[in-house]
């Protein structure tokens, strides 16, 4: 595995995030239950700091943020936001998983496959930083 990538993030969404963790909804709770304590052999924390944004749940050493959308998510407004959000974040390296609320609560067998075949191909093909990328343009 290769060493933690740091990415920026706004240090006043500390303070927010703290508050996130504890209200998390029922769905993120069981999914916590689940992946902490490194079920998949990697470390997930859970409402991370990222940019200008806050994830569900974030994997260091994947970069893997695990995002999920609830009800409110099905606005046309929220689903913008939230692909205006992803991208954003992907530029900077983050890979995504996203699930729904609903097959958190109803199919989380299948949701815990899903992410275990998910970190499993990660972890064979490590993604690389976009930061390593524009190291290496601005030494020519």
């Amino acid at each position: 595995m290769t060493k933690n990538k740091l990415i920026p993030y706004n240090p006043n969404l500390k303070i927010l995030a703290r508050k996130l963790r504890k209200e998390m909804t029922l769905s993120e709770v069981l999914l916590w239950q689940d992946i902490r304590r490194k079920r998949f052999g990697v470390e997930f924390h859970r409402q991370v700091p990222i940019d200008e944004y806050i994830v569900d749940f974030y994997c260091h050493e994947l970069m893997l943020a695990i995002e999920i959308d609830g009800s409110s998510h099905i606005s046309d407004e929220i689903q913008i936001n939230d692909i205006k959000r992803q991208k954003r974040l992907e530029v900077l390296g983050v890979n995504f998983i996203r699930f729904t609320d609903i097959d958190v609560k109803r199919n989380m067998q299948e949701v815990l496959r899903i992410l275990e075949v998910k970190i499993e191909e990660m972890k064979r093909h490590p993604p690389k930083s976009p930061f390593k990328a524009r190291l290496c343009f601005c030494q020519k």
